[in-house]
């Protein structure tokens, strides 16, 4: 794409793009304030969700891996699958790759346990959709995924 075929971007897009982090903040901690009212059925803190959400999404990983997946760091990943463990939710086992950094993986009652967490938020979330296209749904994973890859790549001094 030459400079003259780049996409025109409004004027205001960097007040436009803050418009989006000011509710992508506030829509996180009411979804993940949710999930912990509602998960009580579990009994998984938002933090044992995301580890067991990315290990169904993913399969088995280290928690190094897990840490940079989600942008966290390794000892709260650490922390999160301790809880998970000591629920029977996920087991270490070994990793062909590494000798000191063992794989977790879910277990059974970690699978059942993510499976139903996330049947009900669809349940939950299949109400929020109304009025909202198909068109409405891809411009804003676009528009979330780039600003993800964004800022993963942008260097602040």
């Amino acid at each position: 794409m030459s400079g003259t075929d780049r996409p025109q971007h409004p004027a205001d897009l960097p007040d436009r793009l803050a418009e989006v982090f000011d509710l992508v903040g506030p829509l996180y901690r009411r979804a993940h304030r949710k999930v912990e009212q509602d998960a009580p059925i579990e009994g998984l803190p938002v933090g044992v969700r995301a580890v067991l959400v990315l290990l169904r999404e993913h399969g088995p990983m280290t928690v190094p891996q897990m840490g940079r997946a989600q942008a966290l760091s390794r000892q709260f990943v650490q922390r999160m699958i301790n809880d998970a463990a000591a629920r029977g939710l996920v087991e270490s086992v070994p990793n062909p790759a590494h000798k000191r950094s063992a794989l977790i993986r879910l277990t059974e009652e970690g699978t059942a346990a993510i499976t139903a967490v996330l049947a009900r938020e669809r349940a939950v979330l299949s109400q929020a959709g109304d009025g909202l296209t198909d068109a409405d749904l891809t411009a804003c994973i676009r528009v979330l995924t780039h600003l993800l890859h964004f800022l993963d790549n942008v260097d602040v001094d």
